[in-house]
This record gives structure tokens, sequence and C-alpha cells, in this order.
């Protein structure tokens, strides 16, 4: 079981990196639909079907559905509505936050070893992880220029504070019960995201977030 988790962990890291050196927005929208479906089967392996009522079971099902499924959609056909293809000049180059993200990476594995909290075994990768993908979705967010690759450093912002929940919390109730709330509110920001990116690539031509600069009162 736990081999499982640690997969499914890696494959988050792996995702995370990916986000950060690519270029391609849908290919970003991919991974991003990928690191949901991870993210929420972590809950699932971790403490075993054995721990967890039916109740919780569904609802990490529709969870699986709403972060791989749901919300990717909607950032796809955003994406193909505002017909940009490709971050052509981020902040930060791409080589330059794959870096960052192998060091922040590092810097997650340090504030585990030093926090001395007392996890339940296996949970020490997870709050790597979730460190990792919470402070790169923060990056994510500083380092892009386009308003839709911002909404997905959110999401993986999101994705990492669900991941510290799963490793600090022990009672799989509380777990979810917080969740829903965060993925109403989730809903709710990529939806207004969504007609904030039309809007600013109607009035611009582009979704860049830096022409906003050209707003006078």
């Amino acid at each position: 079981m736990i081999n499982v988790t640690e997969s499914i962990l890696v494959i988050t890291l792996l995702s995370v990196l990916l986000s950060l050196g690519s270029t391609r927005l849908i290919a970003l929208v991919k991974i991003m639909a990928l690191q949901g479906i991870m993210v929420s089967l972590t809950p699932l392996f971790l403490r075993g079907d054995d721990s967890l009522g039916s109740g919780a079971i569904i609802f990490f099902q529709i969870m699986i559905l709403i972060k791989g499924l749901l919300i990717p959609s909607l950032l796809y056909m955003a994406v193909k509505k505002i017909a940009i293809k490709r971050e052509i000049e981020p902040i930060i180059g791409y080589h330059a936050s794959i870096l960052v993200g192998l060091v922040i990476l590092i810097i997650s594995v340090f504030i585990t070893s030093h926090l001395r909290l007392s996890l339940p075994a296996g949970h020490d990768m997870v709050l790597i992880t979730a460190i990792t993908t919470m402070a790169a979705g923060f990056f994510l967010m500083m380092a892009r220029s386009k308003a839709i690759t911002q909404v997905i450093g959110y999401l993986m912002l999101e994705n990492g504070i669900y991941l510290i929940g799963t490793a600090l919390t022990k009672h799989s109730h509380t777990l979810y019960v917080v969740e829903f709330g965060v993925l109403l509110d989730l809903l709710v920001g990529v939806m207004i995201m969504g007609i904030i990116l039309h809007n600013i690539n109607s009035a611009f031509d582009d979704a860049d977030t830096t022409l906003l600069r050209r707003l006078k009162d």
C-alpha cells in the first residue's frame, strides 16, 4: 500500500516539475488534470479502504471527477476560447523555473526533517510533496504573465494545501468536510477567472496580465 502511495507522490512531484517547464498551455492543463487525480487518490491509498467509510470513498471519487475532469475541462475551454497556445515571454525562464522547483523540493525535505512533527508512518513523503506543490504553485503565479497560467498556479497551490491537510489530519471525515468547502470556492474561482480571461482577451486581444498596466483612471 505504501509503495502505491509513494508512486502517486512521485508522479505528483514530476507533474510539478513538468508544469514549471511546460510552454504549451494545453499540455499544462493536461498536467494539472493528472496532478488533480494523483492528489485525490493520495488519501485513499494512504489510509486504506478499511479506515474509510463508504461516504468518504464516494466523496473522494467525486473529488477525482472535479479535480481530474471538471476543472481541467473548464480550463481547456478557456484556453481554446482565448486562442493562446504558448506562454511566450514568462517573467522567469523555463530552465530557471525547473531549477527553482528542484531547490523548492530540497528545501521541502529540509523543512519536513526539521519540523519534528509526530507524523504517522508514510506521511513524511506526503508533507514533502505538499510543501513542494504549494510553493511551486505560488512561484508559478508570480513567474508567468498569462492569466491562464496564473490560474493553474492557483490550482497547484490548492493541491498543495490539500496535501498538507492529508499529511497532518488523522481523521478522514475532518479532511473531506474541509476539502468540500475548498472545492466549492475553487470551482467558483475558476469560473470567475474564466470570465476575467474572456474580458481581458476581448479588451486587449491577449491574456497577458502585464497589459493591465495600460489601464488608467
